[in-house]
């Protein structure tokens, strides 16, 4: 698959708050770094990320614009409340090596009515 259907499979599972699939998308020593967070390393940590963030709020992705070299995937994305992000795959061997995301952590927060750290 190219990192662009390899992309549409983790928006599908995002939005359906699968954290089983979408971290079946990821290599085994896969590193995802949300740049408001620390990087979460490994498959299995990156699960638990996932589940933990899908249990704390209700996220939606609407891709705005999906972009592809070599094998590398983009995403421009918004969410039903205004948030907007872009994300960068890193796709080996149909796996996601690596996903690096921007978005506003205290406009999350705000919008979901989670609490605010000091």
């Amino acid at each position: 698959m190219t990192p662009k259907e390899i992309l549409q499979k983790w928006i599908d599972a995002f939005n359906e708050a699968d954290s089983e699939a979408i971290s079946e998308l990821y290599a085994d020593n896969a590193v995802n770094h949300q740049i408001a967070n620390e990087p979460v390393i490994g498959k299995k940590a990156i699960k638990k990320m996932f589940a933990d963030e899908f249990a704390t709020a209700e996220m939606t992705c609407i891709p705005e614009n999906i972009f592809q070299d070599g094998e590398w995937a983009i995403l421009e994305w918004k969410d039903p409340n205004g948030l907007r992000g872009c994300g960068f795959f890193q796709v080996r061997d149909n796996k996601i090596v690596f996903q690096r995301g921007y978005w506003d952590e205290l406009s999350f927060l705000r919008l979901h009515n989670l609490p605010i750290p000091d």
